[in-house]
């Protein structure tokens, strides 16, 4: 490992150095004891840029866990805390994952668990669906933790209505004019919002229960660096073009989540609206598309971790939309997905978005249990 070379693993039942914590799939190669005498075809399969890619990881765990005494005893002693102290141990990624030099660099302390207490800001984006609108507010006010409501009105040719026909929802309720129709509005880091918390939502959102959204409250004070939502999509290599593909199919692989429903942390609106290249922002401007995947590509960026998935939902509809089909399966619609995903990458000289497959669920949720013992009752099914 120390000249470069890629180790080849003879040895069924073999401990190897650090297993607990690191993924030696990435950095060699294991051959079977049966399958010795295949061992040369075996190499010969692997492409140049397999090689290459576990050369560059090879080279990145020898120099991190295994160069010295000192830097073996340093990665003993921290698997030990990580054990000791699990809440605060490094993850996967952290153990696995090659640094990206172009990472914007993190000035802000995000705790390890916010406060409960604080709850979360409702940005709603609209443009002029009142009915549905409407239905999502009086859905998310059910929300235990719901401590405000922003609406973000994107509808320069038409006023939003008076406040007293708002809804009465016992919580604050606002509403922000902007001067300009752009999806980029609803990441902006207004005064309104006083939560560390932000939950994104599209003004068609209906479908989501009380239950869900408090539970992926939940799941993002657990993971308060991640963007947390419902609806995931992924991406994918197309070996024929070379090119990414956005996909929306079913697949237990994501790389993203949307931001029709999801939580993440207010400091990633001030990195979307301040610090996220000019160019990006631009794009999305102009092709009144893609805020969702900006902010993925952002996030990931900035963390080097995945988007989390959490409850069943795959496939989210607009009911009051005259047309029954999803919005997803329109292909000039995913021909422009793509085209996002290609010029962000281009943009960021990488593909920072990270596969994952994950998805989190309440305890006891399919378990045959009273409803009386359990904690979140109404969530979707597939």
């Amino acid at each position: 490992m120390s000249a470069g070379c890629i180790p080849v693993i003879v040895a069924d039942g073999y401990i190897l150095p650090f297993s607990e914590v690191l993924d030696w799939k990435r950095i060699a190669v294991t051959v079977l004891e049966d399958e010795l005498e295949n061992m040369i075809q075996i190499l010969e399969s692997y492409s140049q840029e397999k090689i290459y890619e576990l050369r560059q990881q090879v080279n990145f765990i020898w120099q991190k866990y295994f160069s010295s005494p000192k830097v073996i005893a340093l990665t003993t002693l921290q698997i030990i805390n990580d054990r000791v102290f699990p809440y605060a141990g490094k993850s996967y990624e952290d153990w696995n994952d090659i640094p990206n030099t172009r990472t914007l660099k993190n000035p802000l302390f995000l705790p390890l668990r916010p406060p409960s207490a604080q709850g979360f800001t409702a940005v709603i984006l609209t443009y002029d669906r009142l009915e549905s609108l409407f239905k999502v507010i009086h859905s998310v006010a059910k929300v235990p933790s719901l401590a405000k409501v922003v609406v973000v009105w994107n509808n320069q040719k038409k006023s939003p209505p008076p406040m007293t026909s708002w809804p009465d929802i016992g919580k604050p309720l606002k509403f922000v004019k902007t001067r300009k129709n752009k999806m980029s509005n609803r990441f902006f880091p207004y005064d309104e919002i006083q939560t560390e918390c932000i939950l994104a939502l599209d003004d068609d959102i209906v479908m989501l229960t009380a239950d869900e959204l408090e539970f992926a409250y939940e799941v993002w004070r657990e993971f308060p660096d991640r963007l947390v939502g419902f609806p995931s999509r992924v991406h994918l290599l197309d070996n024929t073009t070379n090119k990414w593909k956005y996909e929306s199919e079913w697949t237990n692989d994501i790389s993203m989540v949307l931001t029709g429903a999801a939580f993440y942390h207010k400091y990633f609106s001030y990195l979307y609206t301040h610090a996220m290249p000019v160019e990006l922002k631009t794009w999305v401007d102009e092709h009144m598309n893609c805020e969702d995947i900006a902010m993925n590509f952002l996030m990931s960026n900035v963390t080097g971790k995945a988007a989390i998935k959490v409850t069943p939902r795959k496939k989210f509809k607009c009911p009051e939309c005259v047309n029954t089909e999803m919005l997803s399966s329109d292909l000039s619609h995913m021909i422009e997905r793509s085209d996002c995903i290609n010029q962000f990458t281009r943009i960021y000289q990488s593909m920072p978005l990270k596969n994952i497959e994950f998805r989190a669920d309440p305890v006891l949720y399919k378990d045959d249990f009273p409803d009386v013992l359990k904690k979140y009752k109404d969530i979707g099914m597939l």
